[in-house]
C-alpha cells in the first residue's frame, strides 16, 4: 500500500464569551468559536483529514454533536483518539499541512505554539506539521469577522 491522503475542513461562528482555541492553543481574542465541543476548528479539520486518509468516515460519525458525551469535549483529546484509531489499523502519520482562515487576530505570534501542540498530539516531529494562516480579505463570513475556518490535509502510510 502506498501513501494515503485525506482532506478536512471545518468552520465555526465567532461569539462572545467563548475562548478561541486553535490546534489546542488558546489565542487571545474577545470572541471564540461556538460549538458543541470546545470548537477547535483546526483540530476538527485535522481529525477529518486523518479519518479521510484512513477511509474512516468523518468527525460527525465518531464524535456526533448530538451525543452529550462530547458536549464541551477537548478536541485535542479527540484528535489523540483518532491517532490511536489509525495506529490500531497499522497506519503511521507522515505529515499534516493546514491553513486557518481568520480575519482577526493575526496568528503569526502563535503559529509556532500551534505547530508544536499539533505535532505533540499527532506524535510527529514539528517539521512534519505545517500551519499557515490567511484572511478573507473582507469577503465572506471570514472576511466579515463572523467566523473562523480551517483546512487540513494529512498523509498516512502503512506502519513499519
Amino acid at each position: 500500500m502506498s501513501t494515503l491522503c485525506g482532506i478536512g475542513y471545518d468552520s465555526h461562528r465567532l461569539v462572545a464569551g467563548r475562548p478561541l482555541l486553535l490546534g489546542g492553543v488558546q489565542i487571545p481574542h474577545e470572541r471564540g468559536a461556538s460549538g458543541h465541543s470546545d470548537a477547535d476548528v483546526l483540530a476538527h479539520a485535522v481529525i477529518d483529514a486523518l479519518l479521510g486518509a484512513a477511509g474512516l468516515g468523518d468527525i460527525g460519525e465518531h464524535f456526533p454533536d448530538t451525543d452529550e458525551r462530547f458536549s464541551g469535549a477537548d478536541s485535542m483529546g479527540l484528535l489523540g483518539e483518532v491517532v490511536a484509531m489509525l495506529e490500531a489499523r497499522g497506519l503511521a502519520l507522515v505529515n499534516v499541512d493546514c491553513t486557518v482562515l481568520l480575519e482577526q487576530p493575526k496568528l503569526g505570534a502563535n503559529r509556532s505554539a500551534i505547530r508544536s501542540s499539533l505535532a505533540e498530539a499527532l506524535g510527529l516531529e514539528p517539521q512534519r506539521v505545517n500551519v499557515k494562516a490567511s484572511t478573507g480579505e473582507g469577503i465572506g463570513f471570514v472576511g466579515r469577522g463572523e467566523g473562523v475556518a480551517a483546512l487540513a490535509i494529512a498523509s498516512v502510510q502503512p506502519a513499519g
